[in-house]
């Protein structure tokens, strides 16, 4: 029996709440990171909540039950890397759960940043997690790296609340 890993399933364009919502229905277990933002109308202004990642899905199942996801109406394809199925590792999706639980504001970023200093969080919802500080226009974020599909998620933590951490310390 082959073992249960998270997949991340592509979907159409923002079919990613439909999608999930219907592998759910379908018995699958399912993970849909949503942020909450307040969107601007000219007459008005709402909280909606969007998909972290635009037009992902986690999906856990078997390698060779990947064909059936696919049959749900929305879905596109599995992510691949060099031909092979991205896959994200549990302590990952831990960490983005962690992440969406808080409610901190939080941007995704899939361009290649070179490491910077390492550093752990000292205070606030994000205590004593680490990852690295990097600074993107003139804001400095702490940055926790997704390696499964290559994405990075930036959380604007106040440099305050950072501790440098020795060059041997592995994130």
């Amino acid at each position: 029996m082959s073992e249960l890993k998270w997949y991340v399933m592509y979907t159409a364009s923002r079919s990613e709440k439909k999608v999930a919502t219907r592998l759910r229905e379908e018995g699958w277990e399912v993970y849909l990171p949503l942020v909450t933002e307040l969107r601007q109308w000219s007459d008005r202004k709402k909280k909606v909540e969007r998909p972290l990642f635009n037009g992902y899905v986690f999906v856990k199942t078997e390698r060779n039950k990947l064909w059936e996801c696919l049959q749900v109406p929305g879905s596109v394809k599995f992510v691949h890397f060099s031909g092979n199925h991205a896959t994200v590792r549990d302590e990952d999706l831990d960490t983005i759960k962690r992440v969406v639980d808080t409610g901190v504001a939080v941007e995704t970023d899939g361009s290649e940043i070179e490491p910077g200093e390492k550093v752990k969080v000292m205070g606030g919802p994000l205590q004593n997690m680490i990852g690295e500080c990097v600074e993107k226009g003139n804001k400095d974020y702490f940055m926790i790296r997704i390696p499964g599909i290559y994405q990075n998620m930036l959380i604007s933590v106040p440099r305050k609340f950072l501790e440098v951490l020795p060059n041997q310390v592995e994130i």
